[in-house]
Order: C-alpha cells, then sequence, then structure tokens
C-alpha cells in the first residue's frame, strides 16, 4: 500500500475525510524532465533557458520519446507559462530531439520568442536557431 492510501485510511478510520481520497496531481505522478526554467536578456533579446533532469537528457537521448517529449513541454508552460507563444514549442522539440546527439550534456536549452517560425526542416537545418546563431550570454 503506498503512503497516501495509508494516510487516507488511518483519516477514514478516524472520520476526517469526510469527500472521499484527494486525487494526487499530475505534477506528482509525472516524472520530472525538466528542473526549472530561468528568462534571461541580453540588450533586446530575451531568452527562456531549460533545464533539463538528468531523465529529461536520458529520454531526450532516445529515438521515439515523443510522448515524453509532450510531457516535457507541458512541464515547460508549467514553470514559464508565457513561454506558449508560436515557435517556441518546435525549438523545444528540436532541442529535445537533438541536442544530447549534437552537444550531450549543455547546462541548458534555450529557446528564444524572437526567433522566426521556419517548417521542422529549416529548424534542424539552423541547429534549432533559425535566424541566427545561439545567443552570446
Amino acid at each position: 500500500m503506498r503512503h497516501r492510501e495509508i494516510a487516507a485510511v488511518v483519516l477514514c478510520s478516524a472520520g476526517l475525510l469526510l469527500s472521499g481520497p484527494a486525487a494526487i496531481s499530475t505534477a506528482e505522478t509525472e516524472p520530472a524532465y525538466i528542473d526549472h526554467t530561468e528568462w534571461v536578456q541580453w540588450g533586446d533579446l530575451k531568452s527562456l533557458r531549460v533545464y533539463p533532469t538528468a531523465l529529461g537528457r536520458s529520454q531526450a537521448a532516445i529515438p521515439g520519446t515523443q510522448p515524453q517529449q509532450n510531457q516535457a513541454w507541458s512541464q515547460v508552460l508549467t514553470l514559464a507559462p508565457e513561454a506558449d507563444i508560436p515557435g517556441m514549442q518546435s525549438q523545444f522539440n528540436c532541442h529535445w530531439q537533438f541536442a544530447e546527439f549534437v552537444e550531450p550534456g549543455k547546462t541548458s536549452w534555450n529557446l528564444e520568442p524572437w526567433r522566426p517560425v521556419v517548417t521542422d526542416a529549416e529548424l534542424v537545418a539552423a541547429g534549432c536557431n533559425p535566424g541566427g546563431t545561439e545567443e552570446p550570454f
């Protein structure tokens, strides 16, 4: 029996649980692929630094992990909801699919809202950084 189930049984026995067991949130049961995010700025340019967990990095290094990639993006949006703008998810997906192959262990995967929205092929050809090289900061 899991810890929460034991706690629910104890509370029910004591007559303290009035509305049934509480739902376990997705965040508690979903594997953590993203440790944290951080917005940084250089001049007029903003960048969202996404710091994957060790599990996120290991999953990103495995082809065919689309469900995990989608969960990881959802975690990014939980941490930085303002990242939900055109082009940002495509940049993230590109980093998920290629960053650990091209530059394993890179400290953060950097997503920039100022980059143009391009096709997947153009995104890959640009090393996930369409519209210019990786930011210098």
